[in-house]
């Protein structure tokens, strides 16, 4: 059925989406999914009579090869050899590529900033949006392959977005073997596999390694290793603001080998990755830094973002502009409040319901938020299911109706 689902989800985009690279995205995706729905019935009927998991693993792989490398190839290929490129990458590569330029050279990656009203540092020929690097300073780590030369097809950023992304997602659920196979299956076919993730992989999403960064800090914090997980949650902090919930939520989950709670381990990991290297650059032009990545991100800068999906955010900024400013710190405000209240009377003290607690108030953020991606969703979407997966499932015992279980 996902996989079914997926095939109408690319059918739709490849004749409807308003822009060509998706457009492209869904043409090429559409067969490898209705290929993978009629092998994955196959498999559930052949599933009856003997375990067919590893064979559903084999289908997954080639789901992703078919809908994320395969389109990712040939967009690449078309982007330096079809004009104009444009049209076969999102601006997100682009903006990270040039700030890892600029920083491979000696210079400040964050360049743009609005001073009475007129924006500074605009790249000529390119939306005044562009000009922004609205991202953390580790961000640039997947541009630096292209400022160092490299043959540009080998350069572009998404390859490297797709790569952080799979060897983690691969490595997280491998260290998790106490979780039930057929969870860690469904965990990673939500992660790599369905269209939220394989369209934003092949076109260049950047919240696609975030997303699989967290999941091995979420894993090395189930796994009872909070300096590691700390680390691990300090150098996604320091490439992206979307991964500071889950990461500063885990702190409750965090606990040694003995049980024995060690937020501080955790916070000591992540601070001493990720706090020199935002400092760094915030000291280096405080007043652009905060423009690119606070102002700009959040619909303060003046300049419009193409991240202004029609949810009630930005629906309601956008009938009433006057009180742009004054909704965003109320509902900013008065979101911390309710976390920080829940927080205090009920504090989750395991990873799933971090997960839980993480994915509802992102959910909750996204819907708010004057400026944001309808793409955004594959946060909770995927820490809903990473909730669901480290669940322990219920004994047996404990499934039996109670009024059986007294007769019995």
């Amino acid at each position: 059925m996902l996989f079914l689902l997926s095939a109408a989800f690319a059918a739709v985009v490849a004749f409807a989406s308003k822009i060509p690279l998706y457009r492209q995205w869904g043409q090429l995706a559409v067969i490898p999914y209705v290929v993978a729905a009629i092998f994955a019935v196959v498999l559930a009927r052949v599933g009856r009579r003997r375990t067919v998991f590893a064979a559903r693993c084999w289908l997954t792989a080639l789901v992703v090869l078919g809908t994320v490398l395969v389109p990712m190839s040939c967009e690449v290929v078309w982007r330096f050899d079809v004009s104009p490129q444009a049209l076969h990458v999102q601006p997100e590569v682009t903006v990270v590529e040039r700030a890892a330029q600029q920083l491979a050279h000696g210079h400040d990656p964050y360049q743009a900033r609005v001073v009475n009203g007129v924006l500074e540092g605009r790249v000529p020929g390119l939306p005044a949006y562009e000009a922004f690097f609205p991202y953390l300073p580790a961000m640039t780590i997947f541009g630096l392959p292209a400022a160092a030369g490299l043959p540009q097809k080998l350069g572009d950023a998404r390859i490297y977005f797709v790569l952080v992304t799979l060897a983690c997602v691969a490595v997280a659920l491998a260290l998790l073997r106490e979780t039930e196979m057929n969870r860690r299956l469904r965990a990673a076919q939500v992660a790599v596999a369905l269209p939220w993730a394989a369209l934003a992989m092949a076109t260049g999403g950047d919240d696609l390694p975030i997303v699989g960064l967290l999941l091995v800090g979420v894993v090395l914090t189930q796994r009872k290793r909070p300096g590691w997980a700390g680390v691990v949650f300090g150098v996604v902090s320091a490439m992206k603001f979307t991964a500071w919930p889950l990461a500063l939520l885990a702190l409750f989950a965090a606990r040694d080998h003995g049980g024995t709670r060690r937020p501080l381990r955790m916070l000591s990991g992540m601070v001493i990755v990720a706090a020199p290297l935002v400092a760094i650059f915030f000291a280096w032009n405080p007043h652009t830094f905060v423009s690119n990545v606070v102002s700009f991100p959040l619909g303060l800068s003046g300049v419009a973002s193409p991240a202004g999906s029609a949810l009630p955010g930005h629906l309601f900024v956008s009938h009433f502009p006057a009180l742009h400013h004054a909704f965003t710190l109320v509902a900013g405000l008065g979101g911390a409040a309710v976390l920080g209240l829940y927080l205090w009377r009920r504090p989750p003290h395991d990873m799933a319901k971090v997960c839980q607690v993480t994915g509802t108030t992102i959910l909750v953020a996204i819907l708010l938020a004057p400026a944001t991606r309808i793409g955004y969703l594959l946060y909770p979407l995927n820490f809903f299911v990473w909730s669901w997966m480290l669940t322990p499932e219920r004994s047996a015992e404990h499934s039996i109706d109670p009024v059986l279980a007294t007769n019995s």
